[in-house]
């Protein structure tokens, strides 16, 4: 039974952390509506676009089993992703104004570079553990990169006592699908799963917390994902 149990939360954590990831892949939808209504990318900052494509590149190639064992549904989720990233990213490039449509180009053309060394790199390492080591290492890095980037937020939250710019669904598709892949990680006994997403996790909490906090001194309510550049 005790085996049972545990191939059963095998299966099942995974497909639950496709699901959850699948809402915050479309959760920046209404962004994109919005930028294809007003014909321009405004104030918006396509730099999480480029970070979320990196991380979901490099989790799909550790995710192979060429990389890892029992990894494949980290893949199916991170391919998926990659595509959402993808048609984001060329839309922002398409309303974008002039100086960020050539930023972006080059970034996402960075992005396929880096992404073509590290693949043929790692196929050149004939030793399976030294390759699991390092790309689980790099889309780690890149996934806590990742679930990072709402910490200017949290402390705009704070300072402004205002939750307009931390959208509640997609704090919590952040948590959902963390916590998830954390399980799973752990299940798996694969670190290079559960660390990054156990920070997610906390994370997401974090979000969560402060959102119910402030709701109720948030001058107004947005459901715009948080892409906004202040840089």
């Amino acid at each position: 039974m005790i085996l049972d149990l545990r191939h059963n939360d095998h299966i099942c954590m995974p497909i639950a952390g496709n699901i959850f990831a699948f809402g915050l892949f479309v959760s920046p939808i209404p962004t994109f509506r919005r930028i294809m209504r007003n014909k321009s990318t405004e104030h918006f900052s396509g730099l999480p676009y480029i970070y979320a494509l990196l991380n979901c590149l490099l989790s799909a190639w550790y995710g192979t089993p060429s990389m890892s064992s029992d990894n494949l549904l980290v893949t199916t989720v991170n391919s998926i992703g990659a595509v959402f990233q993808i048609t984001y990213i060329s839309m922002f490039i398409i309303y974008a104004e002039k100086a960020k449509k050539l930023r972006m180009l080059g970034l996402l053309l960075a992005v396929f570079g880096l992404f073509a060394v590290i693949v043929a790199g790692s196929l050149r390492i004939s030793d399976f553990n030294v390759r699991h080591l390092l790309i689980g290492c790099l889309s780690s890095a890149s996934l806590v990169s990742m679930f990072a980037s709402p910490l200017f937020v949290i402390n705009l939250v704070i300072r402004t006592r205002s939750v307009e710019f931390m959208p509640f669904y997609l704090s919590l598709s952040t948590f959902l699908m963390s916590s998830a892949f954390f399980l799973y990680g752990i299940c798996n006994f694969d670190p290079f799963v559960y660390v990054p997403n156990g920070i997610g996790t906390i994370l997401g909490i974090v979000q969560l917390a402060l959102f119910f906090y402030y709701k109720n001194t948030s001058r107004e309510a947005s459901r715009e994902p948080l892409i906004v550049s202040y840089t």
